[in-house]
């Protein structure tokens, strides 16, 4: 009988041992999947972040492009004004030595 006790004695420890194995298991698998969880959080952040940089990207150049033109528009108009500033000086002086 003392036998029988000792031997239950015994798997009962046994059990208790293997649950409390399982149990930091699991605790090992939560870990796991909350560091899973805020990756996933992260490459979604980054992903969503993405899209916006590449929108961003997108409106600057479009800016950019329209920005050139009107530039070369202005640069245009100024060359014109100054190539008028320029024979209006002319005849200024013409006008003087005479």
């Amino acid at each position: 009988m003392e036998k029988v006790v000792k031997t239950l004695t015994e798997n009962v420890n046994d059990i208790k041992s293997l649950i409390q194995a399982f149990n930091e298991t699991l605790e090992n698998i939560d870990k796991r999947l909350a560091r899973l969880e805020k990756v996933d959080s992260i490459e979604h952040r980054v992903a969503v972040n993405q899209i916006d940089l590449s929108d961003i990207k997108e409106v600057l150049e479009r800016i950019e492009n329209v920005q050139k033109n009107e530039i070369q528009h202005i640069n245009r108009r100024l060359d014109s004004h100054l190539v008028k500033i320029g024979k209006a000086e002319e005849d200024i002086l013409i006008l003087k030595s005479k």
